[in-house]
This record gives C-alpha cells, sequence and structure tokens, in this order.
C-alpha cells in the first residue's frame, strides 16, 4: 500500500509532469507540446548513452522520403554548367510510422519500499528509470530486432520486440538486400574452408565488398558487434596470449576491430555484425503525436503510465550500412 510519504511523492511527481507538458492540472491524459518533445527527446538521449550517439529526429508526416544526416561522400567538383552540387539525400528510401504505445506500471507497495530506503530525490530517480528509461531501451529493442508490425503484439513469443515495428536491419533487407549476408563463419584454425581466422579480417573483408567505394575510408564507420562472437574471440586470444601486452589486446577487443570503433550495444544480435555510422540509425517520431497517460488506479493498486506516439525506424544511407545476420564460431576440434 501507499503511505504518505509515498503519497505525496508521487502526488508531486504526476504534478510536475502535467506542468511540464503545459496540460490541465489535474490531467490523467495530455498532448506534449513542441518544447516539451525537445526535452523528451534529449531525455531519452540522456537515459542510455548509445541512444545519444544515433539520430533521433522529429518528421511532420507519416509517410516521407528519408534525410541522411551523415556524410554523405563527394560534394565537391566543378560542373559542365553551373555550380557543383551533390543532393542530400536517397532517392527512393522512404520512411513510414505507425503507432506506438509504451506502458508500464509500478504496484503501489514498490513505491513505498522506494519511498522507505531513501530521499524524495532517489524516489524520484527510481520512479524515472522505472518508465522514461524502460521506454527508451524499448527504442533500442526494436531498432535492433524488429521484424514486423502485428496489430496486437505478442511480447511472450517477441520478448525484443520482434513484432512492435521494422528495425533497421529488416529494413536494409527489403530495401537494398545487398547490403545484408546471411552468414559468415570464424575459424582461429584456418581449418574450415572460407572462414575468417579472426573478427578483423571478416570486418575488413564485408567493409571491401558491401560498403559503397566512396564510404569505405570514412572516418566516421564503427563496428556494432554482438556479445557471443565477442566473448569468442576474447576467448580465444587469452588463450593464445604469452605476454601483458597481448592480454592486453584480448581485452580491449571491445573497442576496436579492424581499426574502427566498436560497439556492444545492449539487445543487439548476439551473432551480428553490422558497419556503419551511428547517426546512419534513425528513430523517427511525428510531431504532435506525442500523448502521455498516467494514473494512479486504486483499483488495481498501481500507478500506470503511457507514452503513446507515431513512431518508425530508417537507414539514413543505405550504401553505407553492411551486415552479417549470423556469425558462426567453429569450435575447435577435441585433443585426441
Amino acid at each position: 500500500m501507499l503511505n504518505a510519504v509515498s503519497t505525496g511523492y508521487l502526488m508531486e511527481f504526476c504534478a510536475a509532469t502535467v506542468t511540464a507538458a503545459g496540460a490541465q492540472s489535474g490531467a490523467r491524459m495530455f498532448n506534449i507540446t513542441p518544447p516539451m518533445e525537445t526535452a523528451l527527446r534529449q531525455a531519452i538521449m540522456q537515459s542510455h548513452a548509445f541512444l545519444g550517439m544515433i539520430a533521433l529526429l522529429p518528421v511532420l508526416q507519416i509517410k516521407g522520403q528519408v534525410i541522411d544526416v551523415g556524410d554523405d561522400g563527394l560534394s565537391t567538383g566543378r560542373a559542365a554548367e553551373g555550380r557543383f552540387s551533390t543532393e542530400v539525400g536517397q532517392k527512393g528510401n522512404t520512411y513510414e510510422l505507425t503507432k506506438t504505445d509504451s506502458g508500464a506500471h509500478i504496484k503501489w507497495e514498490t513505491m513505498t519500499q522506494w519511498a522507505n530506503s531513501g530521499q524524495k530525490g532517489e524516489w524520484l530517480k527510481l520512479m524515472k528509470n522505472a518508465i522514461a528509461r524502460r521506454f527508451a531501451l524499448d527504442m533500442l529493442r526494436v531498432g535492433f530486432n524488429g521484424t514486423s508490425i502485428a496489430e496486437p503484439t505478442d511480447p511472450v513469443n517477441n520478448p525484443l520486440g520482434q513484432d512492435v515495428n521494422k528495425g533497421w536491419l529488416t529494413i536494409v533487407k527489403e530495401k537494398k538486400a545487398e547490403q545484408v549476408l546471411a552468414e559468415a563463419k570464424l575459424d582461429p584454425t584456418g581449418k574450415t574452408a572460407g572462414a575468417y581466422k579472426n573478427l578483423d579480417s571478416l570486418v575488413q573483408d564485408l567493409i571491401n565488398t558491401t560498403i559503397a567505394p566512396e564510404h569505405q575510408e570514412d572516418p566516421d564507420l564503427v563496428v556494432l558487434v554482438g556479445s557471443d562472437l565477442v566473448a569468442a574471440e576474447q576467448h580465444r586470444l587469452l588463450e593464445a596470449a604469452e605476454t601483458p601486452t597481448e592480454h592486453k589486446a584480448a581485452q580491449s577487443l571491445a573497442k576496436t576491430i579492424a581499426g574502427k570503433q566498436a560497439y556492444k550495444p545492449p539487445f543487439f544480435p548476439k551473432a551480428g555484425i553490422w558497419v556503419t555510422n551511428l547517426k546512419n540509425l534513425q528513430i523517427l517520431t511525428q510531431t504532435g503525436t506525442q500523448w502521455r497517460n498516467q494514473k494512479n488506479n486504486e483499483d488495481t493498486l498501481r500507478f500506470e503510465s503511457n507514452h503513446i506516439r507515431m513512431e518508425g525506424y530508417a537507414v539514413g544511407n543505405m550504401a553505407k550500412f553492411a551486415a552479417i545476420e549470423n556469425v558462426t564460431v567453429v569450435e575447435p576440434e577435441p585433443a585426441a
């Protein structure tokens, strides 16, 4: 149950949310104003380091042309007539948004436990992390794993939001399938035909064969790598390491691959590898469609919060995106 302290904290929390949105005092459901949209976008970007690296962009229409916000290749030269110019964006690369509803609830006894174990500032931090940060991380879950748009969704069979929206990989597969390879193999022994001996050689070959030539040397290219591959490669390097320098190289694997900055994002496919620039990964939200709903439900003894909006995913420049869906690590043969 709520005690007097947690009740007071909750009332202040709800009132502050309504005031920040510019809504009428006591409102349970309210539209988010443009200034609040900007503040919310900033809060989402700050809720996890990786969200601050990709592109969270407002758009006006439900359907439209994707704009490349990264390095789009050569823009300098001379024209036979008039001024030299290159178009920003790619023809035919479009986005489409869909209704998205993020909802969570916190039981009264949980909020009371929080109130009893800390000060108001700590309680507010727990509330924000329990709701806003959870919604924000869902955006990454769907972005990395989304394959379809279902009505209704099935979170039991799709725990990573596979049916909430089409994520970045699915979008590229549908619109520029040659940028995505189905599989590859890693075999440090070199005995498996067609396999790579390490992640460095695999990623370098992926860049050379799949990233457009004008982008292969772009300094903002990074590598996104699955946790299973990092673990397998680190294990291999540590097993073979004989000096402190080699041990250090093994431990820093997750930081650089093939000379590129490497990241192991949350909810990224465990056996996948992507090469792109981070601003190429876009989450688009339609301006004016964001609504918040919050209710202290006396019937169910819980506080409920929802964030409803029109949202979708896009890849700004598909020629600057390359991926391997499933990298298999060949297990060494047991010693005789």
